[in-house]
């Protein structure tokens, strides 16, 4: 299989109870494969990450976030993984912004990603569910995203993962 390369802008949407929406994906050659994973996708051509992070929640959620709702980057990682038969090597970066009960209230969430579904978690719920959440440690790695909030801190690097084959 060839090895897709990719960059993406991903976004830790947070309501106004420090709940992380999440969306529900699933591989069609991999029956019961399924995954909560953030709001965000691919960089394209001439976008900068966070030009691409504004794009990517509107596509996904219909929410139009200025470039300025943003926070920095609070994680990047890498991850390998597979999904319908291709093979992806993909860099992430991850930043937070905060939405309205009005924003929450306004969203559609109308992705092809998201047709397996999307929800709201907080913390406490992504450290005792038994499903697979991307990237790995979420409940652990949430509370500290929330409290850097307007800090000036570097990003943590998550690590290197190849998600087909590293234990959950």
């Amino acid at each position: 299989m060839t090895l897709t390369q990719r960059w993406t802008s991903r976004v830790l949407l947070v309501d106004g109870d420090d709940r992380l929406l999440l969306l529900c994906g699933r591989d069609p050659r991999r029956p019961g494969a399924r995954w909560w994973f953030t709001v965000g996708g691919g960089v394209e051509d001439g976008e900068s990450y966070p030009q691409a992070a504004v794009r990517e929640v509107w596509e996904e959620t219909a929410l139009s976030l200025p470039v300025g709702r943003l926070g920095p980057v609070v994680w990047t990682r890498q991850a390998i993984f597979s999904v319908d038969g291709r093979v992806f090597d993909q860099y992430e970066e991850y930043r937070l912004a905060r939405v309205t009960a009005d924003e929450v209230r306004g969203m559609n969430v109308r992705t092809q990603e998201a047709r397996y579904g999307h929800r709201w978690w907080s913390a406490a719920e992504l450290a005792t569910t038994a499903e697979t959440v991307r990237p790995k440690r979420m409940a652990s790695l949430l509370p500290d995203a929330l409290s850097a909030v307007g800090l000036d801190r570097a990003p943590v690097h998550l690590g290197n993962f190849n998600e087909d084959t590293d234990p959950e």
